[in-house]
């Protein structure tokens, strides 16, 4: 899978861990920055990792900021995008399953390496079921 990673200073460290863990899996790893701690826009990565989603560039993406909530956010206003900002496994997997969630947004200073190791594997093995949350996406998409 071709996965688009993205962050901001807040999230470097970590973006570089889950680069490792995604060559470490198979999967080809696309990184849009920032690659440094130097302040930056977490706005400015969300939309160049969203637009390769959308352009059909890259399969799935992960973003990392402080919290999730503000690379998230910034995702989501991208047309046909569905980024979730998950703190757990649970949220990780019921993301794929029912929303066809296509990025995944984490907080480095919410979560530690460990938990965001499994958070982004559940995240990258779970499927969507289709069937009744097809009808739910059909929603979401109308709304765009």
């Amino acid at each position: 899978m071709r996965i688009v990673i993205g962050c901001d200073h807040g999230g470097f460290d970590l973006k570089e861990a889950i680069k490792t863990w995604l060559g470490e899996w198979g999967h080809e790893v696309i990184d849009v920055g920032t690659h440094s701690r130097e302040s930056c826009d977490y706005p400015d990565y969300a939309e160049k990792a969203a637009k390769m989603i959308v352009a059909g560039e890259a399969d799935r993406g992960v973003l990392v900021c402080g919290t999730g909530i503000g690379i998230g956010i910034a995702a989501n206003k991208v047309r046909g995008i569905r980024c979730a900002t998950c703190t757990d496994t649970y949220m990780a997997a019921m993301s794929r399953a029912h929303n066809d969630a296509n990025m995944l947004a984490l907080g480095a200073r919410v979560i530690g390496p460990g938990l965001a190791e499994v958070i982004v594997k559940t995240w990258l093995e779970t499927p969507f079921e289709g069937g009744r949350h097809q009808r739910r996406l059909d929603k979401i998409h109308a709304l765009e």
